[in-house]
């Protein structure tokens, strides 16, 4: 369109790709959220100083806060969004069900716990039946949010909740909503120009979730039909209409069986926008930018065709295998390769820093394809194939998502994830051989590697030897444990031994990093990227880490026995024991605050509080000792 880009940043984004890509970047400084990003007097000034006409709020962050499109507006800018009255009514999820109510768009009991006692909060949960779900008023993602399934679990659920939505919105006004279990999740894109035109794109099922934040979404919904279609269409259009919508939103429902419920309203662009996209064949944020200039939404918007099936995955630096903790630090090597209907939206890139401050989503990917099945087989193959090193990811749970035969039938709901433990579809995808053969690429890497570091053994043929010798042996942490190669090169060929087994005959090939294995009638190929003795070894089965064991390994301090440890970097919000206190294995210990959410962490051993070497207020770094117990004899 010719417009020229002009991005802020925070000090930990400084290398992040969309301060690169943007035409200039102006520093806002700060870290959290609430130095940089949050600070609407540092955005508009960086506006001024860049000579920018509009401001374009994103996703997050203030993307659904009245007052910042308000002071954009006052401050004489275009804002690309609906007007500040109408973010602030639907942006109250309390205000906005009373709107939905007005409309005559169906929505579920809930109750207003602002200036409640303990005891009423009580009795209004009691009233709307258990379970409950305590919700910010303000902002969404899941933060803020508690599923409360009995009357001991409220008050605290309650108390974290308003901590989160403070944290994370700078409101902690929550409220109490009636808990719907295992329903769908299915949004509505909604569109509006000051033309008088306000229509319905069609819809999205998200109801695939961890945390209450969506981790799969596609378009259309598996079992929304035509009439279903039309009917959710108009009830979003008429909540949209409630408050003269302008510009891209959504309108979330919940599904159950053939009744919908209103949820909430999203006054922004959703990550989840590009599936509507590759259904629609329309460019969502060049249709803003044309309502934000004052144009009519084009004809192709106003009667928006349906073609295929889409299906986008975020993709988390995130341990799903561990309560979905997220992780920090630097991720070595990061590419998607494309492919037939593969899109990649990328926050990060090879090298860059996952910051402890933001959301750990790395990327969004996408596949649009004919028909659904070959959606996800597709995007699970490209996710599979992806080279993703440095760092602990939801990969393999979304692949397994993608493949499992519930989710290829469509019976997919908010449940899904209770129903199928993260923890095992969240396990390594490789299969023992694929392990076995990617250990074996990585040694035959790292010879490779030591003969070219070496300038005489250059000049020797390869594996040269006077007289026979025994296998060289190298010994590697895996995913499944240990795991011993023992490779040999003499005038007969090659042969390897895996562990305590038989030697196998093998035939191979090297070529930057590619390494290329013949054995037992199989030919495959491995991508070898080694960092020290890491080595990520990406196959035909998926991407294997492994660690090479030093020979002469150096004495290090062990932890002390029974010791509760930081699993990231991060705050420390409470501290739930003392010293002295006794504690079973799996309780609470501490609750720490990292990446925009709140952490329980659990005693590892049941026993005594030896010390406690956290305060409330502390910033802990990773492997930090906390708590340490003396253990329980058995």
């Amino acid at each position: 369109m010719g417009i020229r880009t002009v991005a802020v940043f925070s000090n930990p984004d400084r290398h992040a790709p969309f301060v690169t890509e943007a035409d200039e970047a102006i520093a806002l400084g700060g870290s959290t959220a609430a130095d940089s990003y949050l600070r609407v007097e540092l955005i508009i000034d960086a506006a001024r100083r860049s000579g920018a006409t509009a401001i374009h709020p994103g996703y997050g962050f203030l993307a659904e806060n009245g007052g910042f499109a308000a002071a954009v507006i006052e401050a004489g800018f275009v804002w690309v969004g609906p007007s500040p009255d109408a973010i602030a009514r639907m942006g109250s999820k309390l205000g906005s069900k009373k709107l939905m109510i007005g409309a005559g768009v169906p929505t579920l009991p809930s109750v207003d716990l602002t200036g409640m006692a303990d005891d009423e909060a009580m009795a209004a949960a009691a009233a709307i039946g258990y379970p409950v779900l305590v919700k910010a008023s303000a902002g969404g993602g899941g933060k803020g949010m508690r599923i409360v399934r009995s009357a001991g679990e409220l008050v605290e659920s309650v108390r974290r909740a308003e901590r989160e939505a403070t944290s994370a919105f700078g409101d902690g006004t929550v409220f109490l909503e009636k808990y719907l279990i295992s329903p769908r999740h299915v949004e509505i894109q909604v569109f509006g120009d000051t033309h008088g035109n306000l229509v319905s794109m069609h819809e999205r099922e998200c109801s695939i979730q961890r945390r209450h934040q969506k981790i799969v979404e596609e378009a259309p919904s598996p079992v929304v039909g035509p009439e279903l279609r039309a009917e959710m269409g108009e009830a979003a259009v008429a909540a949209a209409k409630a408050v003269d919508y302008v510009g891209a939103g959504t309108v979330e429902f919940l599904l159950s069986g053939d009744e919908f419920f209103f949820l909430e309203m999203n006054t922004r662009l959703q990550v989840e926008h590009p599936v509507t996209e590759e259904i629609t064949g329309l460019d969502l944020v060049r249709l803003q930018l044309l309502v934000a200039m004052g144009e009519a939404l084009p004809p192709e918007a106003l009667s928006p065709k349906l073609e295929g099936h889409a299906i986008e995955v975020r993709l988390y630096a995130e341990d799903a295998m561990n309560g979905f903790l997220p992780a920090a630090g630097r991720l070595s090597r990061f590419a998607v390769a494309p492919g037939p209907g593969i899109r990649v939206e990328s926050g990060v890139e090879s090298g860059s820093e996952i910051s402890v401050h933001y959301d750990p989503m790395l990327a969004k990917v996408i596949c649009h394809a004919p028909s659904r099945r070959e959606a996800a087989m597709a995007l699970a193959r490209t996710l599979q194939e992806a080279a993703i090193h440095g760092s602990i990811t939801n990969r393999d749970l979304l692949v397994r998502i993608l493949r499992h035969p519930e989710f290829l039938a469509g019976d997919t709901d908010t449940g899904f994830l209770e129903r199928h433990q993260p923890a095992e579809l969240g396990a390594p995808l490789p299969s023992a051989e694929d392990i076995a053969a990617a250990a074996l690429a990585a040694a035959l890497d790292g010879h490779a590697r030591r003969r070219s570091a070496a300038p005489v053994l250059r000049t020797l043929p390869s594996g040269w030897r006077n007289n026979p010798t025994d296998p060289q042996v190298v010994t590697f942490d895996g995913p499944v444990g240990e795991i011993s190669v023992g490779y040999r090169f003499d005038v007969s060929g090659a042969t390897v031994i895996f562990g305590a087994g038989e030697p196998i005959a093998f035939d191979h090939s090297i070529t930057e990093g590619l390494v290329t294995i013949e054995m037992e009638g199989r030919r495959r190929s491995y991508r070898v990227h080694a960092d020290g003795a890491v080595f990520d070894v990406d196959g035909p089965g998926g991407h294997v880490r492994l660690t090479e064991r030093d020979r002469f390994p150096s004495v290090t301090a062990a932890h002390e026995a029974g010791s509760l440890h930081a699993p990231m970097p991060g705050k420390v919000l409470e501290v739930l024991v003392s010293e002295g206190d006794r504690v079973r294995e799996g309780q609470g210990m501490l609750v720490m605050e990292a990446m925009k959410m709140e952490h329980t962490l659990r005693a590892p051993v049941s026993g005594t509080v030896e010390s406690v070497k956290a305060a409330i207020g502390d910033q802990v770094e990773a492997d930090a000792a906390l708590v340490v117990i003396r253990e329980e004899e058995s």
